[in-house]
């Protein structure tokens, strides 16, 4: 049987491409020399799948940043205050992803959105009524090239004119619908392109597809493809899905002249249904997504070949696939030198996964397969129980009832309560939790982990840290300080470092977005805590000043979204448990004077079903409540904040504000401020801080433009119910750059008061 995978991870086995990008934003390698590192990635990563025996590979798959900002610079789609900078085409490119601020102008970076339901970011193309579309890049046919000179032969891969459009903002008058055809031209143009210099296949990704479509949706999908595949010319089109099931367009898709399909048999809900009910064509290839894209546990031959099985019974010619692209996991086990055997074995990274279609191809092809040692090898790990349960977890759940999901009095009342408590002033100031992580900030955590340090010396360096920060932030006159997070190396990581059940990894990245990566934790049993894990830190910042110190947590919601999570149980259990954990530090942070606690719930919306119809009944329902449940035991005058970033939250607000929290901060400032017509549209009753400035871009903000952005604000919040800050942590940026951004922050605060 043969073999696809979807996309492959870019950042390299030791993130190569983010070092590399981040010497040539700091000037310290050139353009030449940042592409050469580009090319000798894309060649390993090809190489490790051709060396692996996989079929179908993928050549275009790479991206500096974004491969939907790859995609709309293909088309052209290039918003003109970007091309009025004058800069090179890389530059041009890095402006749109980061902002430029600089002797050629000043421009804020396109918006950023989480990539449907995972933690990687794309950059939201802006189309502009003046936009010339045409074929603007000769990106996909050099790096197709570039493949074949090294004797890999590719299927290149452009994200689909459905998904580009579907995903662009439009900031004039124009639709999809009126620019259709001229992105059809420059598709058409791509596949002669392509078709001249050899290619055989092309992947058009519509992951697009899986959403909720109406007919108006279909009619324009079918528009674009019925003309795209009237002159293929030869060449054969794989038109790929991912992340759910195409169920609104299954016999519309089947019909078209395309010569393969790809479905996600792991996610995709009803795909195995629909290919019961309505058949699969004979003349078609089946890109059948079943090796798992998106998490890291080993596959059960059994199933999948079971599935397999199924599926060559009805005659369908299948090629074993990805269900998404590997950019989603690590790279590889092999640097994976703390973790035991007998925790790897049941985990599959990206080449592992390679090997794994391979191992797969051949059982499928193999009979008897109990005597294949692979399966023999593959059915013993899953009959191997793993010791991760906890019986004290399973009593405390089973104790939960429905009033330790509601906390009193309610919101309205707790309001007068808290500021009368806190005395804050109007449109008070803060920041989202985490100051610049510095070299001296990485090498000290560094050296106490290798155990170079005592940890009273570790624990004495983030105790000067905290005090220089809070003096700073009292000197920059900040209203509720937040003491650093210095100790911390990952939002996430760190709380699930003091859980139980959690294991951790040395070398498992994954791209979240541009250079920034991520190591996502395994939640591996049940998860309890061991131990306080804040109280600490947060206690002593709060002893140097009189000011409010926020208490910052990770919530349980985001816990889980930004980890790898368990198969053997669901996600509500899994949630549930972690907001336990969480539920006793909120109280010990109050017990021990705390009187404003952030609980951060950025990963909110990532595991919210594609498809609204599914929102409650699998996915807000419990998520919400999991988030009520960690704060429902505190004070009325205790003050609880929660923090979302670079989703649509838009469509979830009255969701969000049923969280019962008392603050909330919003990512906004690089959406244009568009959240805040949902707050007033739904009278949004929490108290909210819509970000100010993009935290990801090093550009500085000016007094004028954090002005600017407050009077946008105070058009659909109330003064009584606005607060002043950052979009995100601040961990990522240079102090700085951070110190003249919460000056100017301050300044403009302090006009709007004076205004006010």
């Amino acid at each position: 049987m043969l073999t696809s995978v979807i996309g492959y991870p870019r950042i390299g086995a030791l993130r190569e491409l983010k070092f590399a990008s981040e010497k040539y934003f700091k000037g310290e390698m050139d353009a030449d020399a940042l592409e050469a590192v580009a090319k000798e990635l894309r060649a390993a990563h090809i190489r490790s799948q051709k060396d692996a025996g996989i079929d179908f590979i993928t050549s275009n798959d790479f991206s500096y940043y974004d491969c939907l900002l790859d995609t709309a610079v293909m088309c052209g789609i290039v918003p003109q205050r970007y091309r009025d900078l004058g800069l090179s085409e890389t530059d041009t490119f890095f402006a749109m992803a980061r902002g430029y601020q600089g002797k050629k102008g000043d421009v804020k970076a396109l918006a950023m959105k989480k990539w449907f339901n995972t933690n990687y970011h794309y950059i939201v193309p802006e189309l502009e009524d003046n936009t010339n579309i045409r074929c603007n890049s000769q990106k996909v046919f050099k790096e197709y090239e570039e493949a074949k000179a090294n004797g890999v032969e590719t299927k290149p891969v452009v994200i689909g004119a459905y998904t580009l459009l579907s995903l662009c903002r439009y900031t004039g008058n124009k639709t999809r619908e009126d620019i259709a055809d001229d992105v059809i031209a420059v598709y058409l143009e791509v596949i002669k392109g392509l078709k001249e210099r050899g290619a055989k296949w092309i992947q058009f990704d519509e992951p697009s597809l899986i959403r909720d479509l109406d007919a108006k949706d279909k009619e324009f999908f079918l528009r674009l493809y019925q003309q795209i595949l009237k002159e293929k010319n030869g060449i054969k089109i794989l038109l790929q899905t991912y992340f759910g099931d195409v169920r609104d367009i299954y016999e519309e898709l089947t019909a078209l002249d395309l010569d393969g399909i790809g479905l996600d048999l792991v996610e995709g809900k009803q795909t195995m249904d629909l290919i019961n009910r309505y058949g699969f064509p004979k003349d078609k290839l089946l890109f059948a997504g079943l090796v798992n894209g998106k998490n890291i546990w080993r596959n059960h031959y059994a199933k999948t070949l079971e599935t397999l099985d199924a599926l060559k019974e009805k005659g369908i010619s299948v090629v074993l696939s990805t269900s998404c692209s590997l950019l989603h996991v690590p790279y590889t086990l092999d640097g994976e030198d703390k973790l035991s055997e007998d925790y790897k074995k049941h985990f599959a990274y990206a080449v592992e996964k390679l090997g794994e279609l391979k191992e797969l191809s051949s059982l499928a092809e193999d009979s008897p397969r109990i005597k294949n040692d692979a399966f023999i090898k593959n059915e013993a790990l899953f009959n191997t129980g793993r010791d991760c349960a906890d019986e004290e977890v399973q009593r405390r759940l089973a104790k939960i009832k429905d009033s330790d999901y509601v906390r009193l009095p309610e919101r309205k009342e707790r309001e007068q309560i808290q500021k009368k408590a806190l005395n804050l002033p109007k449109f008070p100031t803060t920041t989202i939790g985490s100051f610049p992580q510095t070299l001296d900030v990485k090498k000290n955590r560094s050296s106490f982990r290798k155990g170079e340090i005592s940890e009273d010396q570790y624990k004495a360096f983030n105790k000067e840290k905290i005090k220089r920060v809070i003096k700073w932030q009292e000197q920059t006159g900040l209203d509720v300080l937040v003491h650093g997070e210095y100790e911390r190396n990952d939002m996430v990581e760190y709380f699930g470092e003091s859980l139980s059940g959690f294991l951790f990894t040395e070398k498992a990245w994954v791209q979240s977005y541009g250079t920034r990566c991520v190591k996502p934790p395994i939640i591996w049993g049940d998860v309890s805590r061991k131990k306080p894990i804040t109280v600490e830190w947060s206690v002593y910042a709060q002893s140097l000043t009189k000011l409010p110190v926020k208490g910052m947590l990770t919530g349980p919601v985001t816990i889980l979204n930004w980890s790898f999570p368990r198969e053997d149980i669901s996600i509500k259990e899994s949630m549930t448990q972690i907001a336990l954990a969480i539920r006793d530090e909120v109280l010990d942070l109050e017990a021990n004077g705390i009187r404003i606690i952030q609980i951060d719930e950025a990963a909110l919306r990532e595991k919210l079903p594609l498809r609204r119809s599914d929102w409650y009944s699998e996915y807000l329902d419990f998520a919400v409540p999991a988030f009520r449940l960690v704060h429902s035991g505190v004070k009325a005058e205790t003050q609880i904040h929660t923090h979302m970033c670079y989703s649509e939250f838009t469509d979830i607000i009255l969701a969000i504000d049923n969280m019962d929290a008392d603050v909330i901060t919003f990512e906004a400032s690089r959406s244009d401020l568009l959240i805040l017509d949902a707050l007033k549209k739904f009278n949004f009753e929490t108290e909210a801080g819509p970000g100010v400035y993009d935290i990801h871009s090093p550009r500085i903000p000016s007094v004028d433009e954090i002005v600017a952005a407050l009077h946008k604000m105070r058009q659909k919040i109330a003064d009584d119910k606005l607060w002043v800050n950052p979009d995100c942590g601040l961990k990522t940026r240079g102090e700085e750059e951070t110190r003249s951004s919460l000056q100017n922050l301050v300044q403009a605060a302090k006009i709007i008061r004076e205004e006010a």
